[in-house]
């Protein structure tokens, strides 16, 4: 999410991108999941400008990226990178969050308001404190227990952005999650051109 309609337009066009840079340097079909992720973050972005623009279309798609398919992707992503079984176990807690989160996106109309620069977004969450923290678990402790080092980074990016994002958010002085996530695809695209020690040789996962 941007601060307005030419800023998440601008964002979505360069992480989506970043995410094709991403997708042309695989090396190994394990890691198409995580190079995927900027595209998919692009795609997102350029939801929300339509969002900004009125178009109501984009609200419920917008609503998927951002609520059930995130906590599931980015830890099956580790689990398929890396092989390790506590990546599995995180996704298995991403799937228990988005099971709810699928149901309350399928079973209402999704209300949108512009709070200063920031659109808030109405969807009725059932047991919210507790899915946001299986949703930060699943995310961001795959990534850091992930045992690579390029994506133990992105991990504690997320992490550490999505505090100051969200407190920046809420208090409706500037919304700045495309630079999050602008910041975790060129992360990205350093880890898939091998930029950190990454567990996953000649296509070989390893275990842990």
């Amino acid at each position: 999410m941007c601060w307005s309609a030419q800023a998440d337009t601008v964002a979505g066009v360069v992480v989506g991108a970043i995410g094709i840079a991403c997708l042309a340097s695989v090396t190994s079909v394990r890691q198409l999941p995580l190079a995927a992720l900027p595209l998919l973050l692009g795609v997102h972005q350029l939801l929300e400008a339509a969002v900004w623009s009125g178009a109501a279309w984009a609200r419920t798609p917008w609503a998927v990226v951002a609520l059930p398919l995130l906590p599931v992707w980015v830890p099956g992503g580790v689990w398929a990178a890396t092989g390790r079984r506590r990546a599995a176990a995180f996704t298995v807690v991403g799937l228990a969050v988005a099971v709810p989160l699928t149901v309350a996106v399928a079973a209402q109309r999704i209300g949108v308001h512009p709070q200063g620069h920031t659109l808030g977004y109405a969807i009725g969450v059932p047991f919210a404190p507790l899915l946001l923290a299986g949703y930060l678990l699943a995310t961001v402790g795959a990534l850091v227990s992930s045992g690579d080092r390029g994506l133990r980074l992105l991990g504690w990016l997320v992490g550490v952005g999505a505090v100051v994002c969200g407190l920046l958010w809420r208090l409706a002085f500037v919304s700045t999650w495309c630079a999050l996530a602008a910041v975790a695809s060129v992360v990205l695209l350093w880890w898939v051109r091998g930029g950190s020690a990454a567990p996953v040789m000649g296509g070989r996962p390893t275990g842990g």
